[in-house]
């Protein structure tokens, strides 16, 4: 029972890095296999966008688990994808998925990615035109999901996107709710950090009972206890959680009711309220730096706000699956 409660603890975990961006701290914050590694890897490193394929569209759209010809993951990738519109010529809006902890060198990727934009729209409940100071990270977070997430970069070996991406870029525009509007908004709508924490525990055991009874019941545990114990404990770990990421639109319904949440639906709305500024003031090429988790909404948002439909998209490597040589 015990091994069970830890492989629960780890899938919120994973379902907090994923959703959850650093502005938790201030209030709450597929799977399409590709046999050609070098081809996929070449694609994301050129900056080429490869038109949008149906069957990403039948899945998760923003985040996937690359896997090679026998199924083995190889990568988590996160999504790039651009959305135009004949309406509004010249104007490219790229929605760039983010996951929380990541290899250092996905967040390199990113900070030379966003070079390209004349704005880059980031998330992060705080003050109205906060900017992140490269050392801005005091230590680890008192809050719960700041320091969950703290704890599982420490023990996947993985960076804080906070730490890496470099926020003090003048095209950075923040595109959140205040930490007033989050609780204003939380308060309003019935909702609590405690709530969506027991959604996520009671999603974590649906998961981890539903895999034990796939696989004859006791392999998960134990596959748990091997990788905390075992000598490559990063890798093996980051092996078995990125599983949980491969039905993440459908686990985006623990925070979206039907009338939506603060922590998805308000702050995209908000995010996209500052989109539609930038693009009145004339900006022409922008980027949208969000959590994996808000896109699919933030999509439907660009197409039914905007007139913007998905043109192309390429992926980039969050976490490398392979085993170190």
């Amino acid at each position: 029972m015990k091994q069970f409660w830890l492989l629960a603890w780890l899938t919120i975990a994973s379902l907090a890095v994923a959703w959850l961006s650093d502005a938790g701290r201030l209030g709450a914050q597929e799977a399409a296999q590709a046999t050609d590694k070098s081809a996929a890897k070449s694609a994301a490193a050129n900056g080429k966008l490869e038109p949008p394929h149906q069957a990403e569209h039948d899945g998760p759209k923003f985040i996937r688990i690359r896997r090679d010809d026998k199924g083995k993951p190889l990568a988590m990738e996160t999504a790039v994808v651009r959305y135009t519109s004949p309406d509004r010529p010249g104007v490219t809006v790229d929605l760039v998925g983010a996951i929380h902890i990541a290899d250092k060198p996905y967040y390199d990727e990113l900070n030379k990615l966003f070079e390209s934009y004349e704005v880059v729209l980031y998330e992060l409940v705080a003050p109205e035109g906060t900017r992140i100071p490269k050392e801005r990270r005091p230590g680890n977070s008192a809050h719960p999901i700041g320091a969950m997430q703290n704890g599982m970069g420490a023990m996947l070996e993985l960076e804080h996107q906070l730490d890496c991406v470099d926020y003090t870029k003048q095209n950075f525009v923040h595109a959140d709710m205040s930490p007033d509007d989050f609780a204003k908004s939380m308060e309003k709508r019935g909702e609590s950090v405690m709530q969506m924490l027991l959604r996520m525990l009671g999603q974590g055991m649906v998961q981890q009972a539903a895999q034990q009874q796939k696989e004859g019941g006791g392999s998960s545990d134990l596959g748990v206890l091997m990788a905390l114990f075992s000598k490559d404990r990063a890798f093996k770990l980051k092996t078995l959680l990125a599983d949980q990421f491969e039905n993440m639109e459908s686990q985006m319904l623990l925070f979206d009711g039907p009338d939506g949440s603060t922590i998805i639906t308000e702050r995209n709305k908000k995010a996209l309220e500052v989109l539609g500024k930038q693009l009145k003031d004339g900006k022409k090429h922008v980027a949208v730096f969000y959590g994996a988790g808000h896109l699919p909404d933030m999509e439907k948002r660009l197409g039914t706000d905007f007139g913007l439909k998905r043109e192309g998209e390429k992926w980039l490597t969050a976490w490398s699956l392979e085993k170190k040589k």
